[in-house]
């Protein structure tokens, strides 16, 4: 058992209250500890397809310049970006992953006595960037699981937390962990209502595969709402998890602050060339897509055979409902090599998020499910 850090009482407030976020545990990891191979991880919501071809291409010539530092300014991927996007250049802001994008909005709007906004079930991340900040959070009561959109947004819960000291509002649209969403009309009432000066983090992370859904592209209301920044990624349906690099979209002036506060260099050589290229591969993500889709339905069906419930989801993941304390189900598939993701720490005891893999991966989580049910009942 590890002791008492001796440095505690040195950080600041809001540091010493965090909890570390806990990713998905890692295939080689799991291997190492139960002495098996062959395992699956179904856990971190990554494109089981990984980069299309043009991206693996654009990183084999960039690992020639791995040598020398990157352009700080990531010019060349901002101006494609700014133009699928119909921006201007200084609108786009690069970071180390979404996420990185997400905590420079929080080292750059909150602060002690500050607060932000954000829902039950929402984003790991969100929690952990405001507290670090010493800034408080106002959590937004969730909808209730009987809801057409099971434990998503209360866009009146969200607007009744909103308070004078509020700076900044956390919305991810569709929503991670639960797979939920605000259509257009929602999210434009909520936008529309949210004052001026509170701004509105609009986390885009699974836009590509929720596009075709119905869930709304944030990013048509840019000119209409300068408070809002939409951030997307390329780690998800781009299949670029592992180099680490999204964006945000602005007002200049939003974004000339982001600016002031990210790090010299936040995203890599073989970043910027990789997700360039993955822009122009639309063959690729319309594969990927696809597959989600299919990998989406084949896992609700095959779960509601099991007796579990897993909502519908926008993302590329579903929200299994165990009825029961998880923790002795993903135990039991750990031991046959497969990696879900318990969400306990979301408030969420019940729960598993599984990603959706290939029709073969999704055949193997189902059966395994099948038999860690069994083994824990």
């Amino acid at each position: 058992m590890r002791s008492e850090n001796r440095f505690e009482a040195l950080a600041v407030p809001g540091v010493r209250q965090l909890k570390p976020y806990v990713p998905g545990k890692p295939i080689e990891e799991l291997e190492r500890e139960l002495g098996i191979s062959d395992s699956i991880k179904l856990a971190s919501n990554e494109n089981p397809l990984g980069p299309g071809p043009r991206a693996r291409a654009a990183l084999a010539v960039a690992m020639a310049n791995v040598g020398l530092y990157p352009d700080g300014s990531g010019h060349d991927l901002r101006s494609r970006l700014a133009r699928r996007h119909g921006v201007e250049l200084d609108q786009v802001t690069l970071g180390n992953g979404s996420n990185d994008v997400l905590v420079l909005l929080a080292q750059a709007f909150l602060a002690a006595g500050i607060e932000a906004v954000y829902s039950e079930y929402a984003f790991a991340v969100y929690p952990i960037a405001v507290q670090a900040c010493g800034a408080r959070a106002r959590v937004a009561a969730a909808r209730p699981a009987d809801d057409c959109q099971p434990l998503g947004h209360d866009p009146s819960a969200l607007l009744a937390a909103i308070g004078p000291k509020t700076r900044l509002l956390f919305l991810a649209n569709p929503n991670n962990p639960t797979g939920t969403w605000l259509d257009e009309t929602a999210l434009d009432a909520l936008l529309r209502a949210v004052p001026p000066e509170v701004i509105v983090v609009l986390d885009e992370a699974y836009h590509e595969y929720s596009a075709g859904l119905g869930v709304p592209d944030g990013t048509r209301w840019l000119a209409r709402y300068p408070n809002l920044v939409v951030t997307r990624t390329f780690s998800k349906a781009f299949g670029l998890a592992g180099l680490r690099v999204g964006y945000a979209l602005s007002h200049r002036d939003l974004a000339d602050l982001l600016n002031r506060v990210r790090q010299p260099f936040n995203v890599s050589v073989p970043a910027l060339a990789a997700a360039a290229a993955a822009l122009d591969d639309r063959e690729h993500l319309e594969t990927t897509v696809g597959l989600n889709r299919a990998g989406i339905g084949q896992l609700r069906d095959g779960l509601a055979r099991l007796g579990i419930r897993a909502p519908a989801s926008a993302g590329n993941f579903v929200l299994a409902d165990l009825r029961r304390p998880s923790a002795a189900a993903h135990d039991a598939l750990l031991r046959q090599g497969v990696i879900a993701r318990p969400v306990g720490n979301y408030g969420l005891p019940h729960h598993l998020r599984i990603s959706a893999g290939t029709a073969a991966q999704n055949e193997r989580l189902l059966a395994a499910m099948d038999a860690a049910l069994s083994a824990t009942r």
